[in-house]
């Protein structure tokens, strides 16, 4: 590695990660706090378990439909004005969930909310790489996907103090928990409309060398993929590659949303505990997901193996979701699923590293829009499935008899895959200069 190439590359990370995990922390608390409000909420507004697990999930729904066409505006107007609409528009309709009236006006809330913030997730992986050569891919979208289980770390006692604010200004403590922490999302849609630069050639921040040497090192590796195969948009949209990718993203959403959302009553199904203590042991295992996702990142990159790091954690998952289900003593079941937090979060990182080493350029947008369209459908199916077995049983064990198994088809999925990881360099000759 040069002198030119670390300067480099300190250069864009310090820059762009630190300020991209922020913007996905605030997407992500948003998108799953109504498992905290679920634990006043679902009383005061007389909702089932299946129709709360219905309106925690029918977000995905428009979330698919505009997951595509959002990344493909992205890719046409660049990042800097997409992501902040994206991120205006969402924060109004997340603080919209405050003042629904019931589940017919809880479950519209959603859907609205599904369609503000498609593109923003695979529109950030599709802007990671115009800045990120292969190499480095696996660590940085780690750091910057970290910011899902540490949402919760962080969100999860703060959500659950914000509970305590019931009857201030008339309103519900969960209604206070859609205000608040709605604001942040409406601040950063202004951040980021003058902060991000759309692409390399354009980031006066960086030297001229610096410029031109991460311009020639991703023009090289793109060039390196068309030549071994160009994929049109329209076939990236129906490649077996891009369709086996999404069932194996759709067995990982599964154990992330299907855990996510009920986690937070599944801890309070324990009884005897304070919102707040709700809150802190909801936490722990999104604590070892955050530290574990970061560690298992770095070693993909640096023994540069993919399937391996995305099938073994999923297993991982698989195994503890399920065992979760079988014991009844809270601690035992949260060292379980405590396990399982490895599993369910160091997989997404290295997975994302797999489409970005045949896809370039408009396709990269798509296949990446659709891989993360498709696999986000599980985000529907799990909670629903939750909800709707707790309701049939009384129990939360066949649910997660039933995300074991969906995050152990994404494991035996990912081994089917052919991935050449020569793909994610581009020639040392053309990469040195």
């Amino acid at each position: 590695m040069t002198e030119l190439e670390k300067r480099t590359m300190a250069k864009v990370s310090a820059r762009l990660v630190p300020f991209l995990m922020l913007c996905y922390f605030v997407a992500y608390l948003d998108r799953v706090n109504v498992g905290f409000a679920g634990l006043t909420m679902r009383k005061d507004l007389a909702l089932s378990n299946a129709a709360f697990g219905l309106a925690s999930g029918i977000f995905f729904l428009t979330y698919f439909v505009f997951e595509v066409p959002s990344n493909l505006f992205l890719h046409r107007f660049g990042a800097s004005k997409w992501i902040a609409r994206i991120m205006l528009t969402w924060g109004l309709v997340s603080g919209a969930n405050a003042f629904v009236q019931g589940e017919h006006s809880f479950y519209l809330v959603r859907l609205l909310l599904g369609a503000a913030e498609a593109g923003f997730f695979p529109g950030i992986i599709f802007y990671l790489t115009l800045w990120f050569p292969g190499t480095y891919r696996a660590r940085i979208v780690a750091w910057f996907m970290a910011a899902i289980p540490a949402s919760t770390v962080i969100g999860a006692p703060m959500s659950s103090l914000l509970l305590y604010l019931d009857g201030i200004g008339g309103l519900k403590g969960w209604q206070w928990l859609f205000i608040v922490e709605a604001i942040p999302a409406l601040i950063l849609s202004v951040v980021v409309y003058f902060y991000l630069t759309d692409r390399p050639k354009d980031a006066r921040w960086l030297a001229p060398d610096e410029r031109g040497w991460l311009t020639a090192r991703l023009a090289a590796e793109e060039q390196q993929r068309m030549a071994a195969e160009h994929i049109p948009v329209g076939q990236a949209l129906r490649d077996w590659r891009v369709l086996m990718l999404a069932l194996v993203y759709f067995g990982a959403v599964a154990a992330n949303y299907g855990i996510g959302f009920w986690l937070p009553q599944i801890v309070q199904s324990f009884g005897g505990l304070s919102k707040f203590e709700i809150g802190l042991i909801t936490a722990i295992p999104y604590l070892v997901g955050t530290i574990t996702m970061v560690l298992w990142g770095r070693r993909s990159d640096r023994v540069m193996e993919r399937k391996g790091h995305v099938a073994i954690p999923l297993a991982v998952a698989a195994v503890g979701i399920a065992l979760a289900g079988l014991v009844s003593d809270p601690l035992l079941k949260m060292a379980l699923l405590s396990i399982a937090g490895f599993g369910v979060f160091a997989n997404l990182p290295v997975f994302w590293t797999l489409p970005a080493a045949f896809l370039s350029g408009a396709s990269a947008a798509a296949g990446i829009a659709i891989i993360n369209a498709l696999g986000n459908l599980a985000g529907f199916v799990g909670p629903y499935a939750m909800g709707w077995i707790r309701d049939a049983t009384g129990s939360f064990s066949g649910g997660l008899y039933l995300i074991g198994a969906f995050a152990l088809i994404g494991s035996l999925a990912v081994m089917v895959l052919r991935h050449d990881t020569r793909l994610e360099h581009a020639p040392v000759q053309e990469a040195a200069e």
